[in-house]
């Protein structure tokens, strides 16, 4: 059974830090660009980051460059995202999604691979 399972979500002030895990599983981890996706009330899903199969490359959104770190434990198969310099405007439902690739200055789902979604994890920043 393939499965992603974000945790690290939370309630955190504007400035401060969240880390999410992206713990993965049923499929070649390897294999996969791995990214984070996040949609708020009332918006589409937007892609944040992006990191390449190999680690060798990572893609982030405008809105988020300077602030978000995207990195990979392919040992354990989680893909981490570390917000720093958190907004308000950040607050949303995270998920994990495999695969991922740059499109067009963000982040878009979907590859040749069949493709995964997490069940997400709650970012909310108060102001």
């Amino acid at each position: 059974e393939v499965q992603l399972v974000e945790s690290g979500g939370g309630l955190v002030q504007a400035g401060g830090s969240l880390r999410l895990s992206c713990a993965a599983s049923g499929f070649t981890f390897d294999d996969y660009a791995i990214g984070w996706f996040r949609q708020a009330p009332g918006k589409e899903r937007e892609g944040v980051s992006c990191i390449s199969s190999s680690n060798e490359a990572t893609y982030y959104a405008e809105s988020v460059k300077g602030r978000f770190t995207i990195s990979s434990d392919n040992a354990k198969n989680t893909v981490y995202l570390q917000m720093n310099s958190l907004k308000p405007e950040d607050t949303a439902v995270y998920y994990c999604e495999a695969p991922c690739q740059p499109y067009g200055g963000t982040v878009v789902a979907g590859g040749s691979l069949n493709t995964y979604w997490g069940q997400g994890t709650q970012v909310t920043v108060s102001s």
